[in-house]
């Protein structure tokens, strides 16, 4: 892979994860970190104590607080932002991205106010001629593993073939194996819902609930995923895949689980401002969770677990109660909807 520049937006623990893994495949990285303190860090110490500790970063990656120096020339581009700032991220970028290269969004969310996934958020703020090189990487991969070089796979969503194989090409080695899939809703929103599910199942890995119950979260979570999905316009079968089980197994149990954790610190008893307040890194299923309530309604699918992680983050409902009322609820078949996966 010669002469590759890829510039990655965003220096958190992905982004800088995604920066080392490309260095693997000879793929020269500019990294736009958003801390200054972070840029010396990474430029001279070659570490990201704040993001991602303990691993040393490949010296071919350059961190910059320019935005513009880190896109320009680039032959691939990636957004790794938190969801709640892509969309004026990318409106800062918007008329000066690279042309006829891939755009990829590792972001995962759906925006408070307006209900957009990442795509909807950049085929909105981007020019159509950027339109046609969007993709979206997705997955069960943290960081620190990814970063180590660990075995991983994820899986690269585009309407266009091509570019998903660009960036299947960019990313691929022997310890990152990537499919490809044309499902951009499957794949975004899987990504998305499962960090909701995973705060349920931290909750009840917390509350001591057992083995059980979380195993009972995440079956029925995925159900819930595939609901708005297919609804949205995805194949259930991505929602079987990298993007969907296998994301949502990993955050629900993976000991790095961000979403995880908060999980446990609610289902312990502590409030969800003592607990974001302790924390450097983001849960984007705090703010999804809030999101998919809202999407949820307004698509008319029933999501009772999403519906009441909404409640215990931003009502305050006890875990108890809502426990209860998730148990009591009406009886019904399995497999009561059109999809025999739902």
């Amino acid at each position: 892979m010669e002469n590759i520049k890829a510039g990655v937006i965003g220096g958190g623990s992905w982004g800088t994860a995604i920066a080392q893994h490309l260095t693997t495949n000879n793929i020269s990285v500019d990294l736009w970190v958003y801390e200054k303190e972070l840029v010396e860090e990474i430029n001279n110490k070659h570490e990201n104590t704040i993001f991602l500790p303990s691993i040393r970063l490949s010296e071919n990656i350059r961190a910059y607080n320019d935005i513009q120096r880190v896109i320009e020339g680039k032959q691939l581009i990636i957004f790794v932002t938190p969801s709640h700032h892509t969309k004026s991220i990318a409106d800062s970028v918007h008329n000066s991205l690279p042309e006829g290269v891939p755009v990829v969004c590792a972001s995962k969310g759906i925006e408070n106010d307006t209900l957009m996934t990442m795509d909807e958020v950049l085929h909105y703020v981007l020019p159509g001629r950027y339109h046609n090189y969007l993709a979206y990487l997705s997955g069960p991969t943290f960081a620190k593993e990814v970063a180590s070089g660990l075995p991983a796979t994820c899986v690269v969503a585009s309407r266009n073939e091509e570019v998903a194989k660009q960036v299947q090409f960019c990313f691929a080695n022997k310890s990152f194996r990537i499919y490809t899939s044309n499902d951009v809703a499957g794949v975004e929103l899987g990504g998305a819902i499962k960090n909701v599910i995973a705060i349920a199942a931290g909750i009840c890995d917390g509350a001591r609930l057992g083995n059980n119950a979380r195993a009972a979260v995440i079956t029925r979570g995925l159900a819930e995923m595939t609901r708005l999905a297919v609804k949205k316009g995805a194949n259930p079968l991505t929602l079987a895949g990298l993007a969907g089980v296998g994301d949502l197994v990993l955050t629900c149990t993976g000991e790095l689980s961000r979403n995880r954790t908060v999980g446990i610190l609610l289902g312990q008893g502590k409030k969800i401002d003592e607990i974001l307040s302790g924390m450097k890194m983001v849960a984007e299923g705090v703010k999804t969770s809030k999101s998919v309530y809202q999407l949820a309604k307004k698509l008319d699918v029933e999501m009772p677990i999403s519906e009441k992680i909404y409640q215990i983050i931003y009502e305050g409902l006890n875990v108890r109660e809502a426990l209860y009322t998730l148990m009591t609820r009406t009886l019904k078949a399995e497999n009561e909807y059109s999809s025999p996966l739902v």
